[in-house]
């Protein structure tokens, strides 16, 4: 009770903070969001095409679509140190810390227009970092499906030849059956 009291009292003190401060810096914290909302997009997209070339078993294009998600995350950096940076403005402005400087403590002192920005944006960002959760995990399980599968045809492939039955030589010595050496390995006949 006590600690939301306190916070119903300073929300007009940190108000006023906010107008003595950079009015420009909420306005730039929006940018980046919609930046950040694109970038999650664009995320979503990948992994989409990432699953379709998995199953196509296309090396080629995973190999651009891996050079193109390494040349961007130099970009997605800068607009991290970018977001971080103007955070911290915020949070000075606001006479909290870092860690309280979130959109939620910053939507209770914003004007009813900027707010509604604020807000809309937020949610649209849930609402994409919980689908990509789902996508991340979709594309996780068919990796591992595609790792199980291979590992259990290679196994299949050295164990060729191999019938997994030990017999039991006149001496009590333990012997694999396997075939004869001149077994073939793989058949290339069509």
């Amino acid at each position: 009770m006590k600690a939301t009291a306190v916070e119903i009292e300073e929300g007009p003190r940190f108000a006023k903070k906010l107008q003595n401060a950079d009015p420009d810096k909420v306005d730039e914290l929006l940018v980046i969001l919609d930046k950040d909302t694109q970038h999650i997009q664009q995320s979503l997209s990948r992994l989409n095409e990432l699953r379709s070339l998995v199953i196509e078993r296309d090396d080629a294009a995973l190999g651009k679509l891996l050079e193109s998600i390494q040349s961007e995350s130099d970009s997605y950096r800068r607009q991290e140190l970018k977001r971080q940076s103007i955070r911290k403005e915020l949070a000075t402005a606001l006479d909290c810390s870092l860690e309280q400087m979130t959109l939620s403590r910053l939507e209770e002192v914003l004007p009813e227009e900027k707010k509604a920005q604020v807000t809309e944006r937020k949610d649209k960002l849930r609402l994409l970092a919980e689908e990509l959760k789902k996508e991340y995990l979709s594309t996780t399980m068919l990796l591992l499906d595609c790792a199980r599968f291979n590992s259990l045809l290679l196994k299949s492939i050295f164990d060729l030849g191999k019938t997994g039955m030990v017999y039991y030589n006149s001496n009590g010595a333990a012997k694999r059956s396997v075939l004869g050496r001149n077994a073939a390995f793989v058949n290339l006949e069509f």
